[in-house]
C-alpha cells in the first residue's frame, strides 16, 4: 500500500489505518491487544518517559501520570473512535497539537512492534506502511467515517450485529455509556445526535447489511 501524503492541521480529524506486513497478524491474543490500547492511551502524550517504566508502576500511578500530562503537556489527538481487527486497525482522530498525528503514531507504533516482535520470537517490520490517513472534510463524512469503522468487525463476519456492542476491541461499547476506555471522546460524535446513545446505536445498526456507503470510503483509502 503506497504512502499519501497528508497535511496534517490543528483542529481537524483524520481516518487513519494500518495492516500488518502481508496482511499477517499483528494480535495473537488478548494480551497483545490490551497493550496496544495501553500503549494508544499512554503514547497520546509527547513524554521523556518510556513506556515500558509507565507500564510497570501501579494502577494509581498510572492514572495520576496521565493526569499530570493532561494537565502539563496536552494531549497530541483527540481519539474519537478506534477499531482493532486481528491484522489491522482504525482510528478516528483529531489533531490537538502541532506534529501530533506522527509524533503519535510514531510513538505507539514502534513501541507495540518493539513488544510484539519480543514476544513472539520475530524481526523486521510489524506494519506495512508508516500509516494511511484520509482527511475528514465534512461533518457528514466524519459521522459516516465512524460507524464505518464501527461496523468493520461486522463487515468482515467476525461478530453478527447482535454482538458488537460485547466486542471488546472497539469503541462501540463506549457510545453506548459502557465505560472501557478513559482516552475515546464520544462527545463530537454524538453531537449529532444530541448525545443520545440509541440514537446513535439505531444509526449504526442500520446501515449494517447495506455497504453502498461503507464501499465508498474504505475505497478513498486504496
Amino acid at each position: 500500500m503506497p504512502y499519501r501524503k497528508t497535511n496534517f492541521v490543528n483542529g481537524n480529524f483524520y481516518h487513519v489505518i494500518n495492516r500488518g506486513v502481508n496482511h499477517d497478524a499483528i494480535f495473537k491474543d488478548e494480551k497483545d491487544y490490551r497493550r496496544f490500547l495501553d500503549s494508544t492511551n499512554f503514547s497520546r502524550f509527547d513524554s521523556e518517559v518510556q513506556f515500558s517504566y509507565f507500564n510497570r508502576i501501579s494502577e494509581k500511578a498510572r492514572g495520576e501520570m496521565l493526569e499530570r500530562f493532561e494537565k502539563t503537556k496536552g494531549p497530541l489527538v483527540d481519539i474519537l473512535v478506534f477499531s482493532l481487527m486481528p491484522n489491522h486497525y482504525h482510528y478516528l482522530m483529531r489533531q490537538l497539537l502541532d506534529g501530533g498525528v506522527q509524533t503519535f503514531m510514531r510513538n505507539f507504533q514502534n513501541s507495540y512492534a518493539k513488544f510484539f516482535n519480543i514476544k513472539h520470537e520475530r524481526i523486521g517490520p510489524l506494519f506495512q506502511s508508516a500509516f494511511r490517513a484520509t482527511p475528514i472534510e465534512s461533518e457528514e463524512q466524519l459521522v459516516h467515517t465512524s460507524r464505518y469503522i464501527h461496523l468493520n468487525q461486522v463487515s468482515s463476519s467476525l461478530v453478527e450485529i447482535t454482538d458488537l456492542e460485547k466486542y471488546p476491541w472497539t469503541s462501540f461499547p463506549e457510545y453506548l455509556g459502557k465505560k472501557r476506555y478513559n482516552f475515546v471522546n464520544t462527545k463530537p460524535i454524538l453531537e449529532f445526535f444530541d448525545g443520545d446513545r440509541i440514537k446513535y446505536k439505531k444509526f449504526v445498526f442500520e446501515q449494517a447489511d447495506n455497504q453502498k456507503e461503507l464501499q465508498i470510503i474504505k475505497n478513498q483509502l486504496n
